[in-house]
């Protein structure tokens, strides 16, 4: 049995939705079913994250659509590291049998709504977080953005290619919510927020829902498109902490998740980096995305900038990187628009910035201590 990603939809992405989530998620959803080629009725399976409780649980989104019988419902408070997470265990669901049709969605109005770093103290690491003065998410990843200039000898020109690159993409993508040219000269003369990060190199908060449609191949039959396959996965915690802002217990603040979840992916994937055409890479923050690239294999430790100035991740470089323009630009919908931007790669049905004839794709999640990744093939 195969589990294919046989539809997806999204809502456009803004600051201000003037919607509730609710009606986002019901809207991406129901594009993605009917992108299936599938009635409501169909869909036995449904799934979706959020982070302290900004979102709406799958049971609420399925009533709205008129969904039948579920066999399998997953609502997780896993954050960031969660989208390919979610679709490597909707693909397991339908690998075991146990559902046919599973809708996986991200909703939020994470602009307009709650936001993160606002949420109310919930314990874990927090008093921690804050007793070391680190405030917010951007001061924390700061730190280990830090530790990997020190470690590799990367510098803000290194970072700046990574927002760049991505922002040359999202110039051409009508969903990206920055989309204003930016070049380099533009990054470095931006005032520090937290060093070593400038604006541009947080991801853009945003309201907004995308859905995927996970199905068993053998009961998708009216697909006008190319299936694309769930070829293999991972999730790891390196060394968990006391809640997804924790990472005290890390040795080494240099590298991200996909340093440690790369010789299990590539094994159970039977590829290595060189088999991969298009890689849609976790960037909450642009130092993430220099990690993430090394981490996995696609450059040398430390060479993750040079990389991506000699436009190796451009559309027509040798690994076309976040097409779509990256959480960085196109907008921080926690990843899931990542996983969809794959799909849309490899279906070839991403109009402008549509790379040539992809196969295959690598898409992760998370960053730290924790992620996922999903190795998604193009099937014939």
């Amino acid at each position: 049995m195969t589990a294919v990603i046989s539809g997806y939809g999204m809502t456009e992405m803004s600051h201000n939705s003037g919607r509730t989530v609710l009606d986002q998620a019901a809207e991406a959803c129901q594009q993605a079913i009917d992108n299936a080629g599938l009635q409501a009725t169909e869909v036995d399976g449904m799934s979706s994250f959020s982070l302290y409780h900004d979102s709406v649980p799958c049971s609420a989104v399925a009533a709205t659509l008129g969904l039948g019988d579920l066999n399998y419902l997953m609502d997780a408070d896993i954050g960031g590291q969660a989208a390919a997470h979610m679709v490597l265990t909707a693909a397991a669901i339908v690998q075991a049998g146990v559902a046919d049709h599973v809708v996986v969605f991200r909703a939020l109005n994470g602009r307009s709504g709650v936001r993160i770093g606002r949420e109310p103290d919930t314990g874990g690491s927090t008093a921690f977080r804050y007793a070391a003065g680190l405030l917010s998410y951007p001061q924390v990843i700061a730190t280990w953005a830090q530790r990997y200039m020190i470690e590799t000898g990367a510098d803000e020109q290194d970072l700046g290619a990574a927002v760049v690159a991505q922002r040359q993409y999202a110039m051409r993508n009508p969903r990206a919510v920055r989309r204003k040219p930016l070049n380099l000269e533009d990054y470095l003369s931006q005032p520090f927020i937290t060093t070593p990060f400038r604006a541009a190199d947080c991801a853009i908060e945003i309201d907004g829902a995308a859905a995927l449609v996970v199905s068993n191949r053998a009961k998708v039959s009216s697909s006008t498109h190319p299936m694309v396959a769930v070829r293999a996965g991972v999730w790891l915690s390196h060394q968990a902490d006391l809640d997804l802002g924790g990472s005290y217990l890390a040795t080494d603040y240099s590298r991200s998740f996909a340093s440690h979840a790369a010789p299990t992916l590539w094994e159970r994937a039977g590829m290595a980096p060189s088999d991969i055409d298009i890689a849609e890479l976790y960037d909450c923050f642009s130092g993430l995305l220099l990690m993430n690239l090394e981490g996995f294999g696609f450059c040398g430790r430390g060479e993750a900038g040079a990389f991506i100035r000699s436009g190796e991740t451009g559309l027509r470089g040798s690994l076309p990187t976040n097409t779509h323009g990256g959480l960085l630009s196109e907008g921080y919908l926690h990843g899931m628009n990542t996983v969809v931007e794959a799909v849309r790669q490899l279906q070839q049905r991403a109009g402008d910035l549509q790379v040539d004839e992809p196969t295959t794709a690598l898409v992760c999640s998370g960053g730290r201590v924790a992620g996922s990744a999903v190795v998604l093939e193009r099937l014939s």
